[in-house]
């Protein structure tokens, strides 16, 4: 039988083709296997390096890692982790930068890149790149974490209406209760306005910090202070009132001032009296110093003196004794002094490690939390 010329062509390239593609598909198929080969055995080794805390090597499989599979947004996340850990912040912005300039990155992974390069401004100190990363991300799966990023910015910048804005819009997502964080952001507002002269300024502020939180004791504290300093003891001293109601362990921080717009005011008896009581639900060292400011003497002449330093023998009011002029020196009193600053020197008359902290009355070789060998210095906390 005889073939024309076409005919037997076809018939032998047809095996030939078939032939030269099954040999093409396997070199292809023997090199995506030793790709990916090499891919994991790159990512574990950088892995198990990072968890031996050798991070110089760590960083070195990583970059091998990616030049592998360039495409893999994971091992870029994690190079760049290590370069912000490590305090490389160049490095990491430009990884992070990279990721985001891939076409190809889904929204997701967009906004994780977006999210780790805001970090990376923030560590670096570049508040105002890292304040333009956070809001972009706004609106994001990371809007939560980059608006307590942002309040966070702006309460170290001092940008105190940008970070009760970004507090009370984080109230208003659910995030929390920032109430009392947002009267203090309006509470340095006011300081400042004051510091300027701008009365009416502060008046504001003060105002939005009671009404956005009316049981916060700051507000109360700064409106008697205020109040005082301008000369009206009376309405001082109500605001002041409300704040011992309220929280008598604020309280105890005017109760001096508190004292002084007593007599000013020719409220001392009163004043007196509602000192005292606070004293007794609250025994503080303030508060005694107060009561004696309201009968003009001060606090080492003071009869509860002594009964205080036996109940709370602290060095403070061990201190208010000493002050106490020669005659009233007695048995009594030298032993209340003794006791209360033996109490107070207890702690310092320990050893602490210098690898972890520890402190322990007896000097110990091996330290018993950190398990560390001679890490105990031979001296005393007092004497270091």
């Amino acid at each position: 039988m005889e073939f024309d010329l076409p005919t037997w062509w076809l018939l032998v390239a047809l095996p030939v083709a078939f032939a030269f593609g099954w040999l093409a598909s396997r070199l292809d198929l023997r090199q995506l296997r030793r790709e990916n080969r090499e891919t994991p055995k790159a990512y574990f080794k950088g892995l198990n390096l990072l968890l031996n805390e050798q991070q110089d090597k760590a960083i070195d499989a990583f970059i091998e890692a990616v030049q592998h599979d360039p495409e893999t947004s994971e091992l870029h996340f994690a190079l760049g982790n290590l370069f912000r850990r490590r305090g490389e912040f160049e490095r990491a912005v430009r990884v992070h930068q990279h990721l985001l300039g891939r076409a190809d990155l889904a929204s997701s992974e967009r906004d994780r890149a977006q999210h780790a390069l805001a970090q990376d401004f923030m560590k670096a100190g570049l508040f105002d790149r890292a304040e333009q990363a956070y809001r972009a991300l706004q609106g994001t799966a990371f809007d939560t974490e980059a608006r307590l990023a942002l309040l966070n910015l702006y309460e170290r910048s001092r940008d105190w209406a940008a970070a009760a804005e970004t507090a009370a819009a984080l109230e208003r997502s659910g995030t929390g209760s920032f109430g009392t964080r947002i009267a203090h952001h309006w509470c340095e507002t006011v300081l400042e306005a004051d510091a300027k002269g701008l009365v009416d300024s502060a008046d504001s502020a003060l105002a939005k910090a009671r009404a956005v939180a009316p049981n916060a004791p700051r507000p109360l504290l700064l409106a008697g202070q205020r109040l005082a300093k301008a000369g009206r003891h009376a309405e001082a001293l109500a605001a002041w009132d409300d704040l011992r109601l309220r929280d008598l362990a604020a309280f105890s921080l005017v109760a001096s001032d508190y004292a002084d717009s007593a007599r000013a005011a020719g409220q001392s008896d009163a004043a007196r009296q509602a000192l005292r009581a606070a004293y007794e639900h609250v025994p503080g060292l303030d508060l005694l110093r107060a009561i004696a400011r309201v009968d003009g003497h001060e606090l080492s002449a003071t009869a509860e003196l002594l009964p205080h330093l036996r109940q709370q023998p602290t060095l403070s009011a061990a201190q208010a004794v000493l002050a106490r002029p020669a005659p009233q020196w007695n048995a009594e009193a030298a032993q209340a002094v003794g006791e209360a600053v033996a109490r107070a020197a207890r702690p310092q008359q320990r050893y602490r490690c210098a690898a972890c902290g520890f402190e322990a009355q007896r000097y110990f070789w091996q330290c018993p939390g950190c398990l560390s060998w001679d890490s105990f210095p031979p001296r005393r906390v007092e004497e270091l």
